[in-house]
């Protein structure tokens, strides 16, 4: 696989400005674990897996187990995930599968009583940054595998 587009070099205002979602993202409150547990739901369903390597690693580096790291793509079979996380990969899958019916309102309704409102905003927000990373990704052929958590953190 050959990169096609260096996006933060022949785009770097763009590349900033998704910088900052990031950014704000990481200083939200919501849960670290959390967020990269949905970023990897996410680019597990659109196939990118320059993400899938990177939050894979990032949530390891943060100390997440391997059995639920292996499951995610089970979710709803496995017993190790909170009835909070659960609610958010419902609300993750609803919101990158869009074409397949929008959100549905009992998916709404699972999510509220897990998050509150402006919770459940960050964490949409969070879905859609993602999918347009993973978007990036994919159509620039990011090539996967050369990504460290320590590498990246010195760079932020």
């Amino acid at each position: 696989m050959k990169a096609r587009i260096n996006v933060a070099a022949v785009s770097p205002g763009a590349y900033r400005a998704m910088l900052g979602l990031e950014k704000y993202l990481s200083e939200c409150g919501l849960e670290e674990g959390l967020l990269h547990l949905i970023k990897l739901r996410a680019s597990q369903l659109n196939g990118c897996a320059y993400c899938i390597d990177m939050h894979w690693k990032d949530a390891r580096a943060l100390g997440e187990t391997e059995q639920r790291l292996y499951g995610l793509n089970a979710w709803e079979e496995s017993p190790y995930y909170s009835d909070r996380e659960r609610a958010a990969f419902a609300w993750t899958e609803s919101l990158t599968h869009l074409g397949e019916g929008h959100v549905p309102d009992s998916v709404y309704e699972a999510v509220k009583p897990h998050f509150s409102e402006r919770e459940l905003a960050d964490l949409t927000l969070a879905v859609v940054t993602i999918n347009a990373w993973n978007r990036l990704a994919i159509a620039s052929r990011t090539v996967p595998g050369g990504y460290t958590p320590a590498a990246h953190a010195r760079k932020g």
